[in-house]
């Protein structure tokens, strides 16, 4: 089985460019309102910014002292995602599954062509129809493919197989791997494990004991690139909508704090209300001043579509939480049942 993985280079800040010719070349930083007085984080940095260390996640604050002279833009959504859907139609074009990942990554298979001739083949399609630029990673199964894009940025291919796995990817660190986070490289580091191939050869007795059963044996997989799961084409559904805010101005009132939930809690009620699935969970994140995140959920006596009712369940999830510090920023989840056969959505 071959597999394509398309990821779009800096797709947030390649799309502004489009809207402005005149930003070509100059360090463009996407996230927030654009203010980077402001407390948001950056969405995409383009490559010229990311020169200046600029990454993904970066308070748009700290960005801004590393680039000053950076153009800095609001998110624009709809822009995006009508950019997205064209790169997929593109994408779907050369009958083959595609499987969407995001706005700008896909798994395409390759069951009808050649894998390096369809590789190309897309870059040049994307480009010629949309003006964006995307990198192909080639893979004989998605985890490799997926991996391999990393090494054919920007604009390139590279291809990952069985053959050249532990030469490319053994002795990169752990979290080189896609589904290897920095949180379990932590619990890794004091076993020794340190390296992909570490983690590829480790005792399977000891992954257990410190990430359980399941996960334990599914990140040795993972560091050894072994994946069986074909390119799934079904349309993405989400499982959850929410919404969360981070305010410019610490919430110390406990009533305003309430209040702003309430309000986030309402907004995800009207999304579940839009999707036609009642929520079945509520969950809460709160972010005290400075930084210390901490989330509580809570599953519903029944499946409610009902506002006041979401919104109650939120309320009391906050009672759970300390109301003596002050805030920063408040997120409301309202979580879904599985969509009906029927349901699915492109």
């Amino acid at each position: 089985m071959w597999v394509l993985h398309v990821d779009l280079d800096e797709f947030l800040a390649a799309v502004e460019v489009l809207r402005h010719p005149e930003l070509a070349g100059r360090p463009v930083v996407v996230g927030g309102r654009g203010d980077p007085t402001e407390r948001a984080v950056v969405s995409t940095a383009s490559y010229k910014a990311r020169e200046y260390g600029i990454r993904s996640g970066m308070p748009l604050r700290t960005a801004v002292k590393r680039c000053p002279e950076a153009v800095f833009l609001p998110v624009d959504k709809p822009t995006y995602e009508a950019a997205s859907e064209e790169v997929m139609e593109v994408l779907r074009s050369f009958d083959e599954a595609v499987e969407v990942l995001g706005w700008d990554e896909a798994f395409v298979a390759a069951d009808r062509h050649d894998p390096h001739d369809l590789a190309a083949s897309v870059r040049s399609r994307v480009l010629e129809r949309t003006r964006l630029h995307c990198s192909v990673g080639i893979g004989d199964n998605k985890i490799r493919a997926k991996n391999a894009t990393d090494h054919g940025k920007p604009r390139g291919t590279f291809t990952l197989t069985r053959d050249n796995w532990w030469a490319v990817m053994g002795d990169r660190p752990v979290d080189a791997v896609w589904g290897v986070g920095r949180r379990i490289a932590a619990r890794l580091a004091p076993l020794g494990i340190v390296t992909v191939r570490d983690l590829g050869e480790a005792d399977e007795t000891a992954l257990v004991a410190e990430l359980g059963p399941t996960m334990g044996p599914w990140y040795r997989r993972l560091a050894r690139g072994v994946d069986a799961s074909p390119v799934d084409p079904t349309p993405w559904v989400p499982r959850s909508h929410g919404h969360e805010e981070t305010f410019q101005t610490d919430l110390d009132d406990p009533g305003e704090i309430e209040a702003q939930v309430r309000r986030l809690a309402a907004l995800a009620a009207a999304d579940v209300v839009a999707d036609g699935r009642p929520a079945v969970r509520v969950r809460l994140k709160i972010r005290y001043v400075p930084f210390d995140t901490r989330t509580r959920s809570h599953k519903l006596p029944a499946p409610t579509s009902d506002a006041s009712t979401i919104a109650d369940a939120a309320v009391a999830l906050l009672a759970r939480t300390d109301r003596t510090r002050a805030v920063r920023l408040l997120g409301v989840t309202a979580e879904m049942g599985p969509p009906e056969p029927s349901a699915g959505r492109a």
